[in-house]
């Protein structure tokens, strides 16, 4: 009988139940098949195919220019590679604020042709039309409040929200109205401490921060910042685990210093 081990595929439940015994939930972004590959491989519970492959990967000043076809593409080059993690695809801007009957016919696309496990959606009491029309389709729903990016020409910056009483106790009401309606999960993005250990404690469902302090049920990261691999963006909340941005670069000029130097290749290298 063969030995090897059966992976067990990371469920919604499985999330709700890590939550329960206080086991944090480790996220990170992917856009591509190589990288979802080594991701899944090394264990991460949850890929986010954000919709951050509009700066990372497209090279875009905001998310906003991503398109659903794009978003989708990503989607499927994460899920071939993917043998355990739960897959989450970012819905594009554009793709669900218009009205719900949109926002369904855009959440099934993804579905479909990509193969992902859920969706996230940008946003509070203002598109629960939508989020409960994905919903009844059977398609489990993550949140995310806080700085949400592709509101960023309204914010006018990137800095901290929630940081006034007034703003602080609608992401409390949003945050309870989103697992009311029936999301799974919610990320909380760049906003004070206290107030993101508050709606974890309020919160049945998990609460995944990124730059929401230690006091959630896990902490999302984007893969190429976290990697080095992106040099420009130094937020406080950002921990870089390696340096490959360098490493890379350092290989790239080894290369090319063989191939002008007629160093490679070599015998051995050719046929």
């Amino acid at each position: 009988m063969s030995q090897h081990k059966e992976v067990k595929l990371v469920t919604t439940h499985q999330l709700l139940a890590m939550k329960q015994r206080g086991e944090k939930i480790s996220m990170l972004t992917a856009y591509d098949f190589s990288m979802a590959q080594i991701l899944d491989g090394a264990g991460v519970d949850v890929l986010l195919v954000g919709d951050s492959a509009s700066n990372v990967m497209a090279g875009h000043e905001t998310t906003l220019p991503i398109t659903l076809d794009q978003m989708i593409y990503h989607a499927q080059s994460v899920v071939r590679a993917v043998k355990r993690a739960f897959v989450v695809v970012d819905m594009p801007f554009g793709s669900y604020q218009g009205n719900s009957s949109e926002a369904l016919r855009s959440a099934i696309r993804i579905m479909k042709e990509s193969g992902g496990h859920g969706i996230k959606l940008e946003g509070g009491a203002e598109i629960k039309d939508s989020i409960t029309r994905i919903l009844t389709a059977g398609i489990p729903v993550m949140g995310h409040l806080g700085l949400t990016p592709q509101s960023i020409y309204k914010f006018g910056t990137y800095t901290v929200r929630a940081k006034e009483e007034a703003e602080a106790q609608k992401l409390i009401e949003d945050a309870l109205l989103l697992e009311e309606i029936g999301c799974f999960a919610l990320v909380l993005e760049k906003i004070p401490s206290s107030l993101a250990k508050q709606v974890a404690e309020k919160l049945t469902i998990p609460v995944i921060g990124i730059g929401a302090g230690p006091d959630v049920d896990g902490q999302v990261l984007v893969v190429h910042d976290m990697l080095g691999i992106t040099k420009e963006f130094k937020p406080r909340f950002l921990r870089r685990y390696a340096d490959l941005g360098n490493l890379m670069h350092d290989a790239v000029q080894r290369y090319i210093q063989d191939v002008k130097s007629r160093d490679f290749p070599s015998q051995d290298e050719a046929y």
